[in-house]
C-alpha cells in the first residue's frame, strides 16, 4: 500500500491568481515566439517551432526560480542536445541508437556545462527522429526558439513579480542566529542526498526558515504567560524600607520588585532604575554615596528624603494575565521597553513574573526546543 501511494499525485500549494499567471504567461510566450519564427521561417515547408518548447514554457512559467528553468538552462540545454542531436544522426545510422545515445550525451553534456534542461532530451530525440542531419535545425528553429522565449520569460516574469533570472549562487548569510540550522547544515544534507532538486538552494534555504518561523510563532501562541513566568516572586510592601528592598534585590539578584498589599495585589513596581533616578537628585558625591543616603534611613519624624518604597516605585504597572498568549508579549518588550511584567490570577493577585529572560527562553523553545514551565527563581 506504502508503494501504490507513490502513484497519488500531491496536491499544488498555489493560489488561483498563481496559476492563472503561469497559464498567461505560458500562452503569451509560445504565441510570440510561434509568431516570430514563422516570419523567420525561409518556406512554407520548414519547421520553425519545435514541440519541446512547450515543456520549455511549464518551467519558464510555472516554476521561474527553478536551476532547470533559468535562461542559460533554457537557451543552453536545448541547443546543446540539438547539437549532439543532428551529430548522433550523422554518426549513427540506426535511429533507435541514435535516439538512445542522443539522449543520454545530451544529458552528460547539460550536467557538465550546468544547463540541465529536461525539454533537451526531447529535443535530441527529435533531431534523430526527424534526422536533422543539417546544423541549421541548431541555429533555427531551436536556438531562436529557445532565445525568444526566454525573453518573454524575463518581461513577463519580471511584471508579474517572479524574478527571472532567479539567481542560483548566494552569498552565505551567517547573520540568521535565531536559526536552528546553518546554510553549511543545509549544504551536507544536499550533499548526503544527492539527488538533482527541482527548486534552487537559496528558495530551499528560504522556504525552511519561514516553515521554522511560522512553527516559533504556532507554539508561541500556543504557550500561556503561566507556562514561562517565574512562579516564586520576591516581593515588598507599600510601607517597606528602601534599605529592605534594596538588599533583597542585591541578595537574589533581581533588577525589579512588585510591590503588593496583604492580599498580594499589585499596588506597584520598584526597580534599579527607580532608585538610580532618586538617588541622582543628591547632588554631592559618587553615585555609590548618593544610593548609600538614599536608602540610609534618617530617623528623623519629619524628612523630605523619599525613606519608603511607596515614594519612589512605579505605580503605573504593566500586567498581563496568567492565562494570556505568550505571542502578545512581544510588543511589550520590543517596543514599550519593558523589561519585567507582572503576571496575575484570579483575584487579580500576583501569581508571577516574566522577565525578558524568560521571555528569551520561550522564544528559543518555541524555535524547536523542548516545551515546559518557567524557571522557578
Amino acid at each position: 500500500m506504502t508503494w501504490l501511494k507513490g502513484f497519488r499525485p500531491a496536491p499544488f500549494a498555489v493560489n488561483a491568481s498563481e496559476r492563472w499567471r503561469s497559464v498567461v504567461g505560458a500562452l503569451l510566450g509560445i504565441l510570440i515566439t510561434a509568431l516570430l519564427c514563422r516570419l523567420f521561417a525561409s518556406a512554407p515547408g520548414v519547421a520553425w517551432l519545435i514541440a519541446p518548447l512547450g515543456a520549455s514554457a511549464v518551467l519558464a512559467f510555472v516554476v521561474p526560480a527553478s536551476p532547470l528553468a533559468q535562461p542559460w538552462s533554457v537557451v543552453g540545454g536545448n541547443t546543446l542536445s540539438a547539437l549532439i542531436g543532428v551529430l548522433s544522426v550523422q554518426l549513427i545510422d540506426d535511429p533507435a541508437t541514435a535516439g538512445a545515445v542522443a539522449v543520454g550525451a545530451a544529458i552528460a553534456a547539460m550536467f557538465a556545462l550546468r544547463c540541465l534542461h529536461p525539454p533537451g532530451g526531447a529535443v535530441a530525440l527529435l533531431a534523430t527522429l526527424t534526422h536533422a542531419s543539417s546544423f541549421e535545425f541548431v541555429l533555427f528553429p531551436v536556438l531562436l526558439n529557445s532565445l525568444l522565449l526566454v525573453m518573454v520569460a524575463i518581461v513577463y516574469n519580471t511584471a508579474t513579480g517572479r524574478p527571472y533570472p532567479h539567481t542560483q549562487v548566494i552569498e552565505r548569510d551567517n547573520t540568521r542566529s535565531r536559526s536552528r540550522f546553518s546554510s553549511e547544515d543545509l549544504d551536507a544534507v544536499l550533499k548526503r542526498y544527492n539527488q538533482v532538486l527541482d527548486v534552487s538552494r537559496d528558495e530551499l534555504e528560504n522556504i525552511l526558515h519561514m516553515a521554522e518561523m511560522n512553527a516559533m510563532e504556532r507554539r508561541l501562541g500556543e504557550l500561556r504567560c503561566e507556562d514561562i513566568m517565574t512562579r516564586n516572586v520576591h516581593t515588598v510592601e507599600y510601607g517597606a524600607d528602601l534599605e529592605d528592598a534594596w538588599q533583597l534585590m542585591r541578595r537574589h539578584r533581581i533588577k525589579a520588585l512588585p510591590v503588593v498589599d496583604r492580599h498580594r495585589r499589585i499596588l506597584g513596581i520598584i526597580s534599579l532604575a527607580d532608585f538610580m533616578r532618586h538617588a541622582d537628585q543628591e547632588r554631592n558625591g559618587a553615585i555609590r554615596e548618593r544610593l548609600n543616603q538614599l536608602i540610609k534611613r534618617s530617623g528623623n519624624s519629619h524628612t523630605t528624603k523619599p525613606e519608603a518604597v511607596g515614594q519612589i516605585m512605579c505605580s503605573k504597572v504593566r500586567v498581563v494575565s496568567a492565562d494570556r498568549s505568550v505571542a502578545e508579549l512581544l510588543p511589550i518588550f520590543t517596543e514599550d521597553g519593558h523589561h519585567h511584567i507582572p503576571v496575575i490570577g484570579e483575584d487579580n493577585r500576583l501569581v508571577g513574573i516574566i522577565t525578558e529572560s524568560d521571555f528569551v527562553r520561550a522564544l528559543y523553545r518555541s524555535g524547536g526546543g523542548p516545551r515546559g514551565t518557567g524557571p522557578v527563581a
